[in-house]
């Protein structure tokens, strides 16, 4: 389960223990959607953090704040500060309790600029260090608390005890680990984006490396100024090659008028124009274009 679900068990552990039709234009339709959608994606994230620059400005920590608290987004400032209130609450019960101040060690930095979950060993600490401390501040109020207690349990807890700290610290406490699990969620969405992302992009090189040797081919059945329609012949043959990469590469070598026919009437006459090409002569020349492509390939 989540980093945020493990470190509300193991508190509650010591708690328990210390109480269509033609693929091809599809495709390109696809393509045309998507590149469309990715600029539209982009905008949005300048908007967005646009308006995250207009939150920062408006919403800043106060002077005592570093500079990392006064820049980190929505998800990430409101854990920081549900975590703040927590550390706050259970300095002030040691306090009262005569206690020794314990050191904290979780920072605004840890999360900037974003929430990652191996970063927050320092949270995870802190949050096991304070409930020492509200243990042995009040063990008395704290032996009523329900075993491995859940968030409701603790809230409910909170709103009957009389000691104001420790109300805070456990309402913080749980406000804490419910930014913790916010944050979790919005990475992992950032992380399943980023994934998809790459996916859509390794898609459309692809697709750009295919027009690039869809281009050669037709650029080099030109040059040999074969009696062919070399576009529907690529073509044709790409599309087959899709489905069936061997067969299709089969075909273009030994019959590669399957894709497109010879154009007999565009076949060189023969003995100065004195023999006019025949429909043996379409064989022949639909060998050599296979020939062609066998070398081509090589």
């Amino acid at each position: 389960m989540s980093d945020t679900m493990n470190v509300h068990d193991e508190v509650a552990g010591f708690l328990n223990n210390n109480p269509p039709a033609n693929e091809e234009d599809d495709f390109d339709l696809l393509l045309d959607n998507f590149i469309a959608k990715q600029m539209e994606d982009a905008q949005d994230s300048i908007n967005e953090t646009d308006e995250l620059k207009q939150q920062n400005q408006e919403e800043l920590f106060s002077d005592n704040d570093d500079e990392y608290a006064a820049c980190l987004p929505p998800e990430e400032k409101q854990l920081f500060n549900a975590y703040r209130s927590f550390a706050g609450a259970v300095i002030a019960c040691a306090a009262a309790a005569g206690l020794e101040i314990p050191e904290l060690k979780f920072e605004a930095q840890n999360i900037y600029p974003r929430f990652r979950p191996n970063k927050i060993g320092n949270l995870n600490e802190d949050i096991f260090t304070g409930w020492h401390i509200l243990l042995a501040a009040q063990p008395v109020r704290l032996s009523g608390l329900p075993a491995n207690p859940s968030d409701e349990q603790i809230l409910n807890f909170a709103e009957k005890t009389t000691d104001e700290n420790l109300q805070a610290a456990l309402i913080s406490y749980v406000e804490t680990l419910i930014e913790l699990d916010g944050c979790e969620i919005a990475y992992n969405m950032r992380k399943a984006k980023a994934k998809k992302r790459k996916i859509e992009r390794q898609i459309i090189e692809e697709h750009n490396r295919r027009k690039e040797r869809i281009q050669k081919y037709i650029a080099a059945v030109q040059a040999k100024k074969f009696p062919i329609d070399a576009e529907r012949l690529v073509n044709n043959y790409f599309k087959t090659a899709r489905k069936d990469p061997d067969g299709a590469q089969k075909i273009l070598e030994t019959n590669p008028a399957t894709y497109a026919p010879i154009e007999v009437d565009k076949i060189p006459p023969r003995f100065f124009g004195m023999i006019k090409p025949k429909p043996e002569d379409g064989i022949r020349v639909n060998k050599q274009i296979g020939e062609f492509f066998k070398k081509l390939k090589e």
